[in-house]
């Protein structure tokens, strides 16, 4: 002690450490007369809390030399050191690095040379396609008491496997078990599908087309024809008013004239010259090179109309996250309807995981039951060699369940996350919207009055908000 204190420091400092044990915090609790304290003082404080890592010794000096400055605040004297988690595995799908540079060329009007399309992804039986990275260890870090503070290791990622691939028993690699084009449809699975090529139209001559696998069309698909196909979808000319379905992705080099009948949906993106009159649906992107016009076009993630003249005019785009354009509406006035934050699927996904979760916790609450009867018996030593097994099963049995029950109530979790992120929608127009547009953003609606330029909606606190485009 010195001066002329009578408290001991116990009286005088209380040190608290948070709850994540990586912060010591010292207040003053009661103070008597003029205050002298040394480093060491402090240091014996702090060791008698077990504080023994990361101690801020600038700090310890700062309050020494004015500890009347310290007196009403918390002082941090301690930080400790934070673990790491390791970085979660990946799957690396290896035809799309092969295949990055036959990206078909882009011509100087915005749409597509697809003679080289047959390049595109190509595989032979037993080719790797595909292969696991495993996560990565966490680094553990240290509590301001010396203690380890275990890290999280990163998460596995699994295969989603689709048609026509095999995954080698130690699930990190897999093949294509045929000839073909490897394909991503909804949820990312991974396929390989057979190509059926039409050197030509879409006309009376072919007929309808239905193909488990990618159908590359070396012209144009005419008013009234249907394609439906399980890959990919390529068409080296227009699509007229038919309908053409993929459970993949859907490119088109020229643009789609759909005149009000029939549709293009894609599980996955659909990208084209230009739209006029037409209904496209996708799971994902849609992404135009010209101009949407007087369409209906819904995307579960973006719409971009980002050419030179990049416009959308007339119809009702609605797009789960973004819409961007270079001009949206015109001079005209004519009523365009723009919405993002729409994504019926996800609610869809909601009711079907929640459902998923009940049919898990009925199934582990039978199968604890189950365990714990056996482990009685086992107690009193009465298990025989069949119940044993059983009793080996059912274990492995309640671990897989409560995993799934996890990655579910995860899932669940990163679903109404996004279902309330209206933060991460917006309306972007990188030059011009005109008056006569309605953007929609979430629950929330604006009409746009005056025209603007370089302008970019969100929602804010309750309204769609106008900021400047970035």
């Amino acid at each position: 002690m010195s001066g002329d204190q009578d408290l001991s420091w116990d009286q005088m400092m209380e040190v608290t450490i948070t709850e994540d044990k990586l912060k010591a915090i010292l207040i003053f609790k009661r103070v008597e007369g003029a205050l002298k304290l040394t480093e060491r003082d402090l240091e014996q404080v702090l060791s008698g809390y077990g504080i023994r890592h990361g101690v801020q010794r600038d700090t310890l000096t700062m309050i020494v030399q004015r500890p009347q400055d310290f007196y009403f605040s918390q002082n941090v004297v301690a930080i400790g050191t934070a673990p790491e988690p390791g970085e979660n595995g990946y799957v690396k799908a290896l035809f799309e690095e092969t295949n990055s540079d036959k990206r078909p060329a882009e011509r100087g009007d915005g749409s597509v040379d697809y003679r080289e399309v047959t390049q595109l992804a190509n595989v032979k039986a037993g080719q790797l396609i595909a292969s696991r990275v495993p996560p990565g260890a966490g680094v553990s870090g240290m509590a301001v008491t010396g203690e380890e503070l275990p890290a999280k290791d990163g998460k596995e990622a699994h295969f989603k496997v689709g048609k026509n691939v095999v995954v080698n028993p130690e699930k990190t690699a897999m093949y294509a078990a045929i000839d073909g084009l490897v394909t991503r449809t909804d949820k990312d699975k991974l396929n390989v599908f057979p190509v059926f090529e039409v050197n030509g139209d879409v006309d009376y001559n072919i007929g309808n087309i239905d193909f488990v696998g990618t159908v590359v069309i070396r012209g144009n698909v005419l008013t009234g024809f249907r394609i439906r196909a399980a890959g990919d979808i390529r068409v080296t000319g227009g699509i007229e008013g038919a309908e053409v379905e993929s459970d993949g992705s859907i490119e088109i080099s020229g643009g789609i004239i759909g005149s009000n009948k029939g549709y293009v949906k894609a599980g996955c993106d659909v990208r084209c010259s230009f739209i006029q009159e037409g209904n496209v649906t996708a799971g994902q992107d849609v992404v135009v090179s010209q101009s949407i016009m007087h369409a209906n076009v819904r995307a579960g993630r973006n719409i971009v109309c980002a050419g030179a003249k990049g416009l959308i005019v007339g119809g009702v785009l609605q797009a789960g996250e973004r819409v961007a354009a270079r001009t949206i509406g015109n001079a005209m006035s004519t009523a365009t309807a723009v919405e993002v934050g729409v994504r019926p699927e996800l609610r869809q996904e909601l009711v079907e995981l929640r459902n998923q979760i009940r049919l898990l916790a009925e199934n582990l609450d039978k199968t604890e039951k189950a365990l714990a009867m056996l482990n009685q018996l086992a107690s009193v030593g009465q298990l025989s060699a069949d119940r044993l097994a059983m009793r080996i099963k059912l274990t492995s049995t309640r671990r897989q369940t409560s995993d799934e029950l996890q990655a579910a109530r995860e899932q669940i979790l990163e679903i109404e996350k996004t279902l309330e992120d209206a933060e991460s929608s917006r309306v972007d127009a990188v030059h011009t919207i005109y008056g006569g547009t309605k953007i929609v953003i979430g629950r929330y609606t604006r009409f746009v009055k005056d025209s603007a330029m370089r302008v970019s909606f969100r929602y804010s606190d309750g309204e769609i908000i106008m900021i400047p485009y970035h």
